[in-house]
């Protein structure tokens, strides 16, 4: 993991953001790309096409973004980001180089087109969940990374320790996207204290089961603890377990572009990503 990318703005979110990043960045020897992104005056929101329909969304995301065009640089979005590498003992720097150091860049357009071109080219996408009432840029920009990235994103409760990793658990559902994002936080779960293995109820379906799941890590220096947890639904349970097993971090796959409207706005993702008080790690490839 040698890039991590993190949206921001003068917002608290942003400042607990970027103190996170930079701690994960220190442990696994990354660089932190921080990003303003801002509309330009002609700019158009183009939701992601599994978004389209949902009227109320599209309405609320358009006039959000609307109401922020401009063309003028946030300077205090740098000197946040700039303040932060200081104290995490980050150089700014311009070019790649062998060392890690942090990196500021401002692009203009929308999120989605943004995180579309810069995402894929990070290894990891840190944003801020955003609140239930109001919070539809946040929204905007979580969704736009989720989406629109194809990369592990960190999705981030407000409030919560800064630093986490440490103790990491597994949503493990035996599908391919729960196993991707195993693969994309392998940087993190060799350096965990602790990585849990969260199953809810029993394993039926035909994928690799939790215990060739730990056997696979092993192979990667990772030890586990595996949980099978039972409740009324998959959210709670991968709660309980989250809370029994005293992990800091969940690791959960999204699900695949034909599932999107089915899950994310009606299921556990869609839980995950704007109810859930933790920090998720997620991939939706």
């Amino acid at each position: 993991m040698r890039m991590i990318f993190v949206p921001v703005a003068d917002r608290p979110e942003c400042a607990r953001a970027l103190r996170t990043a930079f701690d994960l960045g220190q442990r696994v020897d990354a660089n932190i790309c921080g990003c303003h992104i801002r509309p330009h005056n002609h700019s158009d929101v183009v939701l992601p096409s599994e978004l389209g329909s949902i009227a109320d969304h599209d309405a609320a995301w358009e006039t959000a973004w609307a109401g922020k065009k401009t063309r003028k640089s946030d300077g205090t979005a740098r000197m946040l980001f700039e303040q932060v590498a200081a104290r995490q003992h980050y150089e700014i720097i311009k070019k790649p180089r062998s060392t890690t150091g942090a990196v500021w860049l401002e692009k203009v357009g929308s999120p989605d087109k943004v995180l579309s071109i810069m995402g894929p080219v990070s290894d990891l996408i840190i944003v801020s969940r955003p609140t239930l009432i109001g919070g539809t840029l946040a929204r905007l920009f979580m969704m736009a990374a989720v989406l629109n990235s194809a990369r592990p994103v960190l999705v981030l409760p407000k409030s919560g320790p800064l630093v986490i990793g440490k103790r990491i658990c597994i949503a493990w559902n035996q599908s391919a996207e729960a196993a991707q994002a195993v693969s994309a936080a392998m940087p993190l779960l060799r350096l965990a204290d602790q990585v849990n293995i969260i199953t809810c109820g029993r394993e039926r379906s035909g994928g690799p089961k939790s215990s060739q799941l730990a056997t696979y890590l092993r192979f990667w220096g990772v030890k586990s603890k595996r949980f099978t947890v039972n409740a009324d639904s998959d959210t709670k349970g991968l709660i309980k377990g989250y809370k029994d097993s005293e992990s800091d971090l969940m690791v959960m796959g999204a699900y695949s572009r034909s599932r999107v409207r089915q899950r994310i706005f009606g299921g556990v993702t869609e839980f995950m990503l704007q109810r859930a008080k933790i920090p998720v790690f997620m991939l939706h490839s």
